[in-house]
């Protein structure tokens, strides 16, 4: 977007002029003003948004790949599940061989975690909607096989700390991403597979859990947590914030589990 130069401001001046006379000048010369600042502060935001949607790219590719190394060893089935989320993600060819690149520095013995933590903070700003994005991504890949071994808690743990992140609301997301995972099926969305024994009927306790509610809660509380996680997830909403079209995708795959464990509740308490 150019900005308007004086030229234009008194363009737009003696345009309004011509229909209000002084007073249009005046009118038409202050848009020209308003519009000349707007356009600023837009070029100002996209070079912003560029950089928080590569620190939000970046973080989660290395981290994912210290996650797989955590125990040890990257086995295939981890290589599976990273390779299943840029599937997710839509990554084009560029973009999967920057995430396999990013991956396997992850995987190095000396990758700075909590660096590379702080580096993101301090890009996001403590922006509490991108730390989550971060944290919940993090934590599908994690769940992808059904649970979360304690060398994978350890480094979500530091990851969650380093951005400020208190434990309870830690385990908190993590207890909703569980109920979620097991809501949708045996093994959830995050493994794309299904148990032996085939999907079970998801409970209406873990319909709470999905919204992060005790059963004790009222139908206004239950309401609000509904309304507050599909806001949380809204596309148009993290796209504002500088989240990657790619993450969306994943970051708002959640919300059919979120309905479907509300329509539960609602039916079961008789409330619309």
């Amino acid at each position: 977007m150019m900005q308007l130069n004086w030229g234009g401001k008194i363009i737009l001046g003696l345009l309004g002029m011509l229909v209000g006379g002084p007073v249009g000048l005046g009118i038409g010369v202050l848009i020209g003003h308003m519009l000349d600042k707007g356009a600023a502060q837009v070029q100002n935001v996209r070079p912003q948004q560029a950089q928080v949607q590569k620190a939000l790219f970046d973080t989660v590719f290395s981290i994912m790949g210290h996650l797989a190394k955590a125990d040890g060893r990257v086995s295939e089935d981890e290589i599976a599940q990273a390779r299943a989320v840029m599937d997710r993600m839509q990554l084009n060819e560029e973009q999967r061989a920057e995430a396999i690149a990013l991956f396997n520095r992850g995987k190095e013995a000396d990758f700075p975690l909590d660096a590379t933590v702080a580096d993101f903070a301090a890009t996001v700003k403590h922006r509490k909607q991108l730390i989550l994005v971060l944290l919940e991504i993090l934590l599908q890949v994690a769940l992808a096989d059904g649970q979360i071994d304690q060398a994978e808690e350890d480094v979500l743990v530091r990851v969650a700390e380093g951005l400020g992140v208190p434990r309870a609301q830690f385990q908190q997301i993590l207890n909703m991403l569980l109920a979620q995972a097991q809501f949708s099926g045996a093994g959830g969305a995050y493994s794309g597979g299904r148990s032996a024994a085939g999907p079970s009927r998801p409970s209406l306790g873990q319909a709470y859990q999905v919204l992060g509610v005790s059963e004790s809660a009222s139908n206004q509380e239950i309401k609000k947590a509904y309304r507050k996680l599909m806001s949380e997830h809204h596309p148009d909403k993290l796209a504002a914030k500088g989240v990657p079209d790619e993450m969306i995708r994943m970051a708002t795959e959640k919300t059919a589990e979120i309905s479907k464990a509300y329509d539960m509740i609602k039916e079961n308490r008789g409330f619309k």
